[in-house]
This record gives C-alpha cells, structure tokens and sequence, in this order.
C-alpha cells in the first residue's frame, strides 16, 4: 500500500461506520503500541486512553454524545472500537517518578549523572509551563494531540476508518467512566471501523489549501 496515496486519497474523517465490521484485535494492539509510543514533550507521557470495544461500552461512551452532540452518537454506537484520548490533570511528582524509573528500567541512562540530567531537564520545562508560562494544561494537551495524530495516521497504514470527534459532553464522560477520580480529563474521542455506504464523506474529494499557501521555503 502506498501510505501516502491513502492519505491523500483514502483517509478522511468518518461519517458512518458500518456495525457489522469489526478491527482484528492483531491491528488494535498494533495501533496501541503505536500510541504509548507517541512522543511528548520531554517524554512526560501525559496522557492516559480509554478503550471502548464491546457494544456495552461503546453505549457508555455514547452517554457523551447525546443532546446537542446526538449527530456524532452513531459515529460511536456503530464504530468498531472507540478510544477516549485522555490528560492527565496535572504533570505531579509521582507521575514524573514513574516516567524517571520506566526510562532507567529500559536502560536510557548510562549511569547516575545521566538519569539527574534527565530529572532536572524535565522539573525546568514543567516548571517553565507550570510558574512562568502557567498553561500546564494546554501544555499537556498538546501531547496528547501529538498521540491523536500518531493514531489517525497509524489507522490509515492498517487502512482502518476513523473519525475524531471533540463534540462530546465531557462532563458526562467523566461522570460514566470515573475519569476526575482518576485524575483524567477526556479531550477528544478516535472511533475505528470500516465505513459504510452512508458514509458521504468517503466519496467527496479532497480539498486542502494550495502548497505555496501553507509552505514557506527559506534559502
């Protein structure tokens, strides 16, 4: 497969999923491993994913998506597997301890002064964010949105359907799955599948500023 042929031609946002076919669990636990190796920034790892597979808890994360959010409810209910990309609510010490020990562990440091470059380069930028910039959150955001893009186009070399949807109640969300005591706060949700025949989107062509519009080449 030409990866980038189908992003171009084959990959778009979802609009109908068709019920009847489901993701291999073989291509789901690839594109989780593709996930937890997302990048972030100093490797803070901010993050957290929610995996709704079954009918019943797809049906749980649809709760979000009623109301003012009821278009987006079949995009759930109908998908394959839904996954809840979620951040953590704050970059705090023993999160930043366990990040320190799992790189040691895997044998990212040569020795004890390397592991202390490590620690202290990581507390500068989290403590950049957290007293001078004071934008923790959004900080952490944006690498959770590095790990949507790394899902998105990970789905497209499985030639897997997705749709990212941030129109969803979180507050509900939070309330069904348990997430503020866990310390979580859901940003956006990937459904995976095949697209349907209903899926319209999946026959419009694609449409995307000029290059000379959106590149800048410096001598």
């Amino acid at each position: 497969m030409n990866l980038t042929r189908y992003a171009k031609e084959g990959r778009h946002a979802t609009k109908a999923f068709d019920p009847a076919r489901k993701v291999p669990a073989s291509v789901i636990d690839e594109l989780k491993e593709l996930v937890r190796f997302s990048p972030s920034s100093v490797n803070s790892q901010p993050w957290h994913f929610v995996i709704a597979s079954s009918d019943e808890g797809r049906a749980r994360v649809a709760k979000a998506t009623q109301g003012l959010y009821a278009a987006n409810e079949p995009k759930v209910l109908n998908a394959s597997h839904v996954i809840v990309l979620c951040a953590r609510a704050d970059l705090d010490d023993v999160h930043l301890a366990t990040v320190l020990e799992q790189e040691e562990a895997d044998g990212r440091f040569v020795g004890a002064e390397a592991k202390a470059g490590q620690q202290k380069s990581r507390a500068f930028y989290v403590n950049l964010h957290r007293h001078e910039r004071r934008d923790v959150p959004a900080w952490m955001e944006k690498q959770v949105y590095l790990a949507l893009g790394t899902l998105l186009i990970g789905a497209a070399t499985f030639e897997i359907d997705a749709c990212p949807i941030e129109g969803f109640d979180p507050a509900v969300l939070e309330a069904e799955l348990g997430l503020r005591e866990k310390g979580l706060t859901p940003l956006v949700l990937v459904s995976l599948g095949y697209h349907s025949a209903a899926d319209f989107n999946a026959k419009l062509p694609k449409s995307r500023l000029p290059a000379q519009a959106v590149f800048t080449e410096l001598a």
